[in-house]
C-alpha cells in the first residue's frame, strides 16, 4: 500500500510564496491522479488541483493563475507552487493520490496533512 507524506507548510505573508511537496512511498501497481485539497477551519474540504499520469492538470477557479501542481513519477512524488498567496488560502493542504494496488483494488490515499497560515 502507498503513504504519502506532505511538507512545505508554514507561516508566510499574504502576497507570499510557498511550495508544498508529497512523497510517495509503499508498493502499488500504479499511481494515476494525483493532487491537493485543502480545509479551512469550519469549511469542507475542498479541491485544488489535480494532475493525472500523463501530466494534465485541473485547477480551482480560486488559485488559477496562482498556483502550478507538477509532479515527479520517477519520485512519486507532487508538488504544488503557491504563489501570491492570499488570507483565504489557510488551510490544512492534503495531498491525494488514485492508487492501483498489486491485487488490483482501486485506492485512495491521503496524508495526514501541512498547515498553511497566510498572514495579512
Amino acid at each position: 500500500q502507498v503513504h504519502l507524506v506532505e511538507s512545505g507548510g508554514g507561516l508566510v505573508q499574504a502576497g507570499g510564496s510557498l511550495r508544498l511537496s508529497c512523497a510517495a512511498s509503499g508498493i502499488a501497481f500504479s499511481i494515476n491522479d494525483m493532487g491537493w485539497y485543502r480545509q479551512a477551519p469550519g469549511r469542507q474540504r475542498e479541491l485544488v488541483a489535480t494532475i493525472s499520469s500523463d501530466g494534465s492538470t485541473n485547477y480551482a477557479d480560486s488559485v488559477k493563475g496562482r498556483f502550478t501542481i507538477s509532479r515527479e513519477n520517477t519520485k512519486m512524488s507532487v508538488y504544488l507552487q503557491m504563489n501570491n498567496l492570499k488570507p483565504e488560502d489557510t488551510a490544512v493542504y492534503y495531498c491525494n493520490a488514485d492508487t492501483i494496488a498489486m491485487d488490483s483494488r482501486l485506492l485512495e490515499v491521503w496524508g495526514q496533512g501541512t498547515l498553511v497560515t497566510v498572514s495579512s
